[in-house]
């Protein structure tokens, strides 16, 4: 009989907290009370809203789950970023509809972290081939790293982006996703440098809405629940935002763009992919940010990315549903 060993997943989240960023983090915060999964380290980036405050934010989310020995880096600045909007208006000033300051106060300190490229170039030459990258904000930390120690990129397991569209429309010009738009010269070098990547787009995180009912499951597992009470409040922030930027065809909900990319590493079977070479449009006039990939039927050479095309929705938000419940069930 072959006994059933479970190897954790080494996981670094790279992230700039917004409202699906929260929910994604929350997730792992779960699969990793269960035994799944490792939080190595959370390496924040500057993307929904500013540096400082994707860093605060990943280290009240950690505190809230009680994760709060796991080490935050702070999101290396790009001096391209000066003229780069952010997503204040959809994800509340301090990215998590405005209710950072509910949540409990970190010890981690801004201008005492280390910077995120730091930690990544660290961890993975520390564990070659051992740790997931997952890269659910814009690619600038990734990318600085492998600029500061070029092939560290090729150490990691396997990179997880949430980011691009492809046959999809964009969500911040009419062909490019914010987090590849948001530096696409990063995410360039990102898609270069290694052929190891899963890509989890817009194509179908689209499909992904979250709905004030599926808040309300999980908060009914345990109402006395901090991290519940936190869940139900920033879903209706974010609804009536996505409802004002029309995301989701007015369906009352908000798109959990990030969580899509647990779903691909705890329960694969809940998507599809294609392997494709993907590249970072970082010069046209209409186009910057755009990803792109070879549709004709002609010999190709190369692959550096399995592309997410498919998703059961349904499956995921129910297997999403019951861990998140598992999280809130010993919280208070």
């Amino acid at each position: 009989m072959i006994p059933n060993v479970i190897s954790k997943r080494k996981i670094i989240l790279d992230t700039d907290p917004g409202g699906d960023d929260a929910f994604a983090f929350l997730w792992l915060q779960s699969l990793a009370r269960q035994g799944f999964a490792e939080i190595v380290a959370v390496t924040a980036a500057d993307g929904n809203v500013a540096a400082q405050y994707t860093f605060a934010g990943a280290c009240k989310l950690l505190k809230l789950g009680g994760f709060d020995t796991v080490e935050v880096g702070r999101g290396v600045i790009n001096a391209r970023q000066g003229d780069r909007a952010d997503a204040e208006a959809i994800h509340g000033a301090d990215g998590m509809g405005n209710l950072t300051h509910t949540l409990p106060t970190p010890e981690q300190s801004y201008d005492t972290a280390r910077l995120s490229d730091q930690i990544l170039i660290e961890a993975l030459k520390q564990a070659p081939g051992e740790l997931t990258l997952v890269a659910i904000g814009p690619l600038t930390n990734l990318a600085a790293a492998e600029q500061a120690s070029p092939g560290v990129l090729q150490l990691a397991k396997e990179i997880v982006i949430m980011g691009g569209a492809f046959s999809h429309a964009g969500n911040v010009t009419p062909e490019a996703e914010f987090n590849i738009a948001f530096d696409p010269e990063a995410a360039q070098v990102v898609f270069s440098c290694c052929d190891r990547i899963v890509v989890i787009p817009l194509d179908i995180t689209s499909q992904l809405i979250f709905t004030p009912e599926h808040a309300q499951q999980i908060f009914q597992e345990n109402p006395n629940s901090s991290i519940a009470q936190f869940m139900v409040a920033l879903c209706q922030f974010m609804v009536k935002s996505t409802l004002a930027f029309r995301e989701t065809s007015g369906v009352p909900g908000f798109l959990v763009h990030d969580a899509a990319t647990m779903a691909y590493l705890f329960y694969p079977e809940t998507l599809q992919f294609q392997r494709a070479q993907v590249e970072v449009e970082t010069a046209g006039q209409w186009t910057r940010g755009k990803t792109v990939i070879d549709r004709r039927h002609k010999a190709k050479l190369s692959a550096n990315a399995w592309i997410a095309t498919e998703v059961n929705a349904t499956s995921l938000f129910a297997i999403m549903i019951e861990d998140l419940k598992q999280l809130v069930a010993s919280n208070r």
